[in-house]
């Protein structure tokens, strides 16, 4: 398994931009799917975007789609995730997970790695 760190969160006002960052150490970074996930008071943890070993394949809940962006950068052991346009329901703990299917998907399940998390709020 891979071991992953969040960082990057904060307080943000509505329509503003964050850039969260996941480090990861272990076992080859650049053989797994790496994805977001977040989750917010009182609600289930939910899909937020995935992208492929290369990047060159990604996937976006249609909540986010359009402001946020995945990236990553395997000479770093890194995956981005630039958030832009922020509202107050996208407040919520982020956290990076990878996956060691080949496929990018969103179900949680298929994700075995977790870091701990990082807070996002989103407030004026």
């Amino acid at each position: 398994q891979v071991q992953l760190v969040e960082s990057g969160g904060g307080l943000v006002q509505p329509g503003g931009s964050l850039r969260l960052s996941c480090a990861a150490s272990g076992r080859s970074f650049s053989g797994y799917v790496m994805g977001w996930f977040r989750q917010a008071p009182g609600k289930e943890r939910e899909f937020v975007a995935a992208i492929n070993w290369s990047g060159g394949s990604t996937l976006y809940a249609d909540s986010v789609k359009g402001r946020f962006t995945i990236s990553r950068d395997n000479a770093k052991n890194t995956v981005y995730l630039q958030m832009n346009s922020l509202k107050p329901e996208d407040t919520a703990v982020y956290y990076c997970a990878a996956s060691s299917l080949r496929g990018v998907g969103g179900v949680e399940s298929d994700f075995n790695s977790w870091g701990q998390g990082t807070q996002v709020i989103v407030s004026s």
